[in-house]
């Protein structure tokens, strides 16, 4: 199926940064999963696929990425960091 899908097998072990991400991003999808995993998953029960689906989809859109504060952030959410930061920037044409 991932030759199908020309999908790539990890072939490391648990913790081991040295995936096909750059250096760093893995450890940023581990604490993220690990997040939601004790911050909601762990914490119900879904009867469907559907209902996980839209739980977890309420939880990143809803919370983690608008109301959630990260340490990363200087305390703010993703979405108030974000407009901080574009508020910041300025035009350059040179890519300076």
């Amino acid at each position: 199926m991932l030759k199908t899908h020309k999908i790539e097998q990890s072939m490391s072990r648990k913790g081991d940064c040295r995936e096909w991400l750059p250096l760093g991003y893995n450890a940023v999808a581990e604490s993220f999963f690990h997040t939601l995993k004790t911050e909601l998953a762990y914490h119900d029960r879904y009867k469907t696929r559907e209902q996980a689906r839209r739980s977890i989809f309420e939880y990143i859109e809803v919370f983690y990425n608008r109301k959630r504060r990260h340490s990363a952030n200087g305390s703010m959410s993703p979405a108030n960091f974000e407009t901080y930061r574009k508020s910041r920037l300025t035009f350059c044409p040179d890519n300076c």
